[in-house]
């Protein structure tokens, strides 16, 4: 790693609809930026505008609930329809309670309502999806754009209050780096470090791209340096075998 490192806010980047050509709204920002892709470069980029790109926004209106979705609707007080999309987006529920249900989603992420969100949509009564493959969303932006990409996703912790940003789709880059084998500071072998990059990458960008008003998806990333070869988000989830929580 290098030491320093410069996060960039793309400037006036427009609102995002499905359809549209998101490589080449973000390239616009980056020529707005004076930004020209550089060795150690990384985008990160908001999963919302990628499922707004993708159209994977959907009218409650044309969703009807299961009976499996009534049942817990009355549980947690939550739409209906809302909680037939968490499950047919998730392939078990973990926890449910008032207002929250906890799922693991097919992408095998354990998250609440299955990275589900009506905020920041301008289209009232949808609810967007997350992208159908994030790594393949980001391998296409990261293509067409010329650096690496990590998508972005806002998670809760178990045992932890607050959200974070964690990558749930990355190009370019290795999404873990398995330090093992290599010295510490004073010569120790490292045993058991593996590092989560594209997760550490994904909470930095989200210090300047924030939480509510702010209209700020993407963020460069200038100054670090990996040699590992790529590793996609997806083998940043753990296996079943080495899960001791389930």
């Amino acid at each position: 790693m290098t030491g320093t490192l410069r996060l960039t806010a793309l400037p006036d980047l427009p609102m995002v609809r499905a359809g549209d050509d998101l490589a080449a709204l973000l390239q616009a920002g980056l020529d707005r930026a004076g930004l020209r892709p550089a060795p150690g470069d990384v985008l990160a980029v908001a999963q919302k505008v990628v499922s707004k790109a993708e159209g994977r926004s959907v009218p409650l209106a044309s969703v009807t609930p299961s009976a499996a979705a009534l049942r817990l609707a009355g549980e947690t007080g939550k739409d209906p329809r809302l909680v037939e999309l968490i499950l047919s987006e998730s392939v078990r529920v973990v926890r449910a309670r008032p207002n929250l249900i906890i799922v693991e989603h097919r992408l095998g992420c354990v998250m609440a309502n299955a990275g589900i969100d009506q905020s920041n949509l301008g289209q009232e009564g949808h609810a967007l999806l997350l992208p159908v493959d994030p790594d393949a969303s980001a391998a296409r932006l990261a293509a067409r754009l010329g650096l690496a990409v990590v998508i972005t996703d806002s998670f809760g912790r178990a045992w932890r209050r607050g959200t974070v940003g964690v990558a749930i789709g990355a190009a370019g880059l290795p999404a873990l780096l398995d330090l093992r084998g290599q010295p510490d500071l004073f010569g120790r072998t490292l045993q058991v470090s593996i590092t989560g990059f594209a997760d550490e990458i994904a909470a930095a960008a989200g210090l300047v791209m924030g939480q509510g008003a702010e209209g700020r998806p993407a963020v460069l990333l200038r100054g670090l340096a990996w040699e590992a070869p790529p590793l996609p988000a997806s083998e940043l989830i753990r296996s079943g075998a080495e899960d001791l929580f389930r």
